[in-house]
């Protein structure tokens, strides 16, 4: 347990965190909609500071990052607790904490993970061959303080800090996290506020925003957008989101567009898996806007998962699911020459 970084009192009972754009408003001894920053005795505390439930060694194409530094091994780790709620969640088990979230009377029922430290996070990076450490599972806005002392600790370290993230954090937290992050992928759910409100309790805007400036500070962006039957296959909001990506992000942002499982997911059970040919005309719509890094994910189809040199066409990373060929030379195309944008060194 930590005392919070972002938050101030509003009166005898009350105090409001500043880490994600929720900006709860968490009455003594409750918790916010995250379920983890809990108001005790007019002090916020993070209450899995030190607390992994999910601790892994991934490739760091399973993130999904395709365009920084493919090929390598990511240590990757999250905590309980989320500020969105997602029905098609995958990981609703620990993020929405089995319906236990802000019922603080009923924590000790919770599985909180294993007891690791920053310190010991960098330390198993390290020892297992890892080049990175990726904050993923659940959202890591809620963990900020968690994951900014383990940031911090591997810069120290030469090791790369990579974020997998709905974007919804606050203003604050990003300052304090940027100047330790080298690549994040964010979430485009959606591309209208109202599927955002009913699906997520959340805005598009400010995670707009938050794209935006995480491009001028120079740090690596992939994004991804599930595609749900019903929910987000509409082909007007797909055209929206890689129109945006491309003429206020940049046609070099790597897009991701990522199949949906309905047997896994939280909610969404009576939906049905994306069809490929739906991820392929998803595809089409990335690639004939002009963006040049268009990708498929959860499925296995190595025509939408390799990367093509923009210039002569040949393939300059070859994927099949994990086995990965990089086929180039100091960031370029070995045939060609032509500069592949991303972070391959």
């Amino acid at each position: 347990m930590k005392e919070c970084l972002f938050y101030k009192k509003i009166d005898e009972e009350i105090l409001q965190c500043f880490t994600c754009l929720n900006f709860c408003k968490i009455k003594n001894n409750r918790t916010g909609i995250c379920g983890i920053r809990q108001n005790i005795k007019g002090k916020l505390y993070l209450l899995t500071y030190g607390k992994a439930v999910a601790v892994n060694i991934d490739p760091i194409e399973k993130k999904p990052f395709f365009h920084f530094l493919p090929g390598t091994k990511a240590y990757s780790f999250g905590t309980i607790g989320c500020n969105f709620r997602c029905p098609n969640c995958q990981n609703y088990d620990i993020s929405q904490m089995f319906g236990f979230k802000g019922k603080v009377e009923e924590y000790g029922e919770l599985n909180w993970g294993c007891n690791i430290s920053p310190q010991q996070i960098v330390d198993k990076a390290l020892q297992n061959g890892c080049e990175s450490i990726a904050y993923t599972y659940t959202e890591p806005t809620v963990f900020l303080e968690y994951a900014l002392e383990t940031m911090k600790i591997a810069k120290k370290n030469r090791l790369k800090n990579v974020w997998v993230s709905n974007g919804f954090m606050s203003d604050q937290a990003l300052d304090l996290i940027i100047p330790h992050l080298d690549a994040i992928n964010i979430d485009i759910k959606f591309f209208n506020d109202k599927s955002y409100r009913l699906n997520c309790g959340a805005s598009l805007r400010p995670i707009l925003e938050n794209c935006q400036r995480i491009i001028k500070e120079g740090v690596w962006l992939e994004i991804t957008t599930l595609i749900i039957p019903t929910l987000s296959d509409n082909e007007k909001m797909l055209s929206q989101i890689a129109e945006f990506i491309k003429n206020k992000l940049g046609d070099f942002v790597p897009w991701h567009i990522s199949a949906f499982s309905g047997a896994i997911s939280w909610k969404l059970r009576n939906l049905p898996d994306t069809p490929l040919e739906v991820i392929k005309n998803a595809y089409k719509i990335g690639k004939d806007m002009g963006l040049k890094y268009v990708y498929g994910g959860n499925i296995l189809d190595p025509e939408i998962e390799n990367t093509y040199c923009t210039k002569c066409g040949k393939i300059t990373i070859k994927r099949i699911a994990y086995n990965i060929d990089v086929k180039m030379r100091n960031g370029k195309c070995a045939d060609c020459g032509n500069f592949i944008e991303g972070v391959f060194e």
